[in-house]
């Protein structure tokens, strides 16, 4: 099935239906269908043909809608772009993915052309003449495009063991199957209010909540940036039914009422039947903090990867106490998981192994990198790095990341990457990036650091060197100044021995 044969079935069956809501437009599946074949009309009026590449860089606002699906409808592929990059890293992405034009909010535009300046940026949320948005009004609708379900709708970046983000290759059909298997896995419903105010650019807002609901005929609440006060409200006055966020996103609204002296018992989360959390599992103490501060027991950790489109694992409401800082036992339905030790046989109760997912969710490739992929793949298995181990009853604790990722907030920061650029500093002689545990973020960045002048580096003096040319969540919240890394004879650095390190003083 391609994508744009989700929203034209769910336009047959009732056009009138409420879409998308943002702030105060309320927007029918006819006029999202109607509104994305105009966004054709403009992208195809730019240049853009069908199997071209497109960049989109925004907040959460309709234009990434429309500029998706009408890509999807020309036949193009889609590349969603961290809003919170920095140029350098927008130009890899752009560069990398061959985008032959990227959708920027009028916001991030600077940054987008700093990064990216050989290509057309068009500014979505600007009525400015020649916008993205001014072009939309203008523009008559196309006629979709003729192509299969194994055209390619997205690129999703990831990054693996180097510190080389790589791009996950995903047809329609893949895609088309991961709305279908969270739709099945979760029982969502077309009367579902999914507020999506988790940056749509990633692959979990974007696949797991505003295409499942297009799918079904249910309502996406777009909230512009997540908000711990704010989100809070947006859920009684649009009575949002399901919510998903990193374990932060529960945890900020707490934190914010006490701070602003706030009631939270005000807030109105009745209608609420899915509170989803990713990014990590959490621990019994916080799982007892979110489920009587929400008054409800319906908590779901979805476990996946952009790989998978990104599907997985859950860990489901009757397990989040007793199993606490699981990410479940069993793949979801349509999936298959394996627990796989080096020895390559399947890891029982007791046992550590590497997890490999396989299914119609599963990524094509990585874009033009065909020794990641046939790393990454054995059959039509997809390995995934991620060491757990099993418990007695065969439900898996994540215990270790061959990749070295670091999940801070539910985003993913790799070490690798904040490590290459860390060592432009020039007092900088040596570096290794951890996470801390954080029973709030998840995780916290630590830098490891070794001085050519055997002197302190202040943190802040390093976060400032790294500014501009990383995201904000990548940046270490702490230094420290050691004489040596500690290193295996081969001169592999050893990890483990830091990551026990600053466990021990969290």
């Amino acid at each position: 099935m391609k994508l744009t044969t989700m929203l034209d079935s769910t336009v047959r069956r009732d056009p009138s239906k409420e879409a998308l809501v943002y702030g105060d437009e309320r927007i029918s599946y006819g006029q999202l269908r109607e509104t994305s074949l105009r966004a054709a009309t403009v992208l195809a009026d730019n240049g853009v043909r069908a199997g071209d590449v497109i960049g989109i860089m925004t907040f959460n606002v309709p234009g990434f809608v429309y500029a998706a699906f009408g890509a999807w409808y020309l036949g193009a592929t889609v590349v969603p772009v961290n809003h919170k990059m920095q140029a350098p890293e927008v130009e890899y992405t752009i560069g990398h993915s061959k985008a032959v034009l990227g959708v920027v909010s009028a916001e991030l535009a600077p940054i987008a052309r700093n990064g990216a300046p050989d290509i057309t940026w068009l500014e979505t949320e600007s009525d400015a003449p020649g916008s993205f948005d001014a072009q939309l009004a203008a523009a008559a609708p196309a006629e979709p495009a003729d192509f299969t379900d194994e055209a390619v709708a997205q690129i999703l970046y990831t990054s693996g063991t180097t510190s080389a983000p790589k791009g996950c290759v995903h047809p329609h059909r893949n895609i088309a199957q991961v709305a279908t298997l969270i739709n099945l896995n979760m029982g969502y419903r077309p009367d579902e209010r999914f507020l999506l105010c988790m940056p749509i650019w990633h692959s979990a807002p974007l696949n797991i909540i505003l295409l499942p609901m297009i799918f079904i005929g249910g309502t996406v609440v777009l909230q512009r940036e997540y908000h711990p006060v704010e989100s809070m409200k947006i859920i009684a006055e649009e009575k949002i039914t399901a919510f998903f966020g990193p374990t932060i996103a529960y945890v900020a609204p707490i934190m914010t009422a006490r701070k602003l002296g706030l009631d939270f018992e005000d807030y109105d989360f009745s209608t609420v039947r899915y509170w989803n959390y990713g990014g990590a599992p959490i621990d019994q103490q916080t799982a007892q903090l979110l489920i009587r501060t929400y008054k409800s027991e319906q908590f779901y950790n979805l476990f996946g990867m952009s790989e998978m489109g990104p599907t997985g694992c859950m860990l489901r409401p009757q397990d989040q106490l007793r199993k606490a800082g699981s990410v479940g036992r069993e793949a979801m339905w349509g999936n298959q998981m394996r627990i796989v030790k080096a020895d390559g046989t399947d890891a029982d109760p007791g046992e550590t192994g590497e997890i490999w997912f396989s299914g119609d969710c599963r990524m094509r490739e990585y874009l033009d990198n065909p020794e990641a992929t046939a790393a990454a793949f054995e059959g039509d298995w997809y390995k995934t790095g991620d060491i757990a181990r099993l418990d007695e009853d065969g439900y898996l604790y994540i215990v270790d990341r061959l990749k070295d990722v670091i999940i801070v907030g539910g985003e993913n920061v790799y070490s690798l990457e904040v490590e290459e650029v860390i060592s432009s500093h020039p007092r900088v002689a040596d570096v290794a990036v951890v996470g801390r545990p954080d029973p709030e973020w998840g995780e916290q960045i630590v830098a490891f650091i070794t001085t050519s002048d055997g002197d302190p580096l202040d943190v802040e003096e390093l976060r400032e060197h790294l500014g501009d040319k990383l995201a904000r969540y990548k940046l270490p919240r702490e230094v420290i100044v050691t004489e040596e890394l500690p290193r295996n004879p081969s001169g592999k650095l050893l990890k483990h021995r830091l990551r026990s390190q600053v466990a021990a003083s969290a």
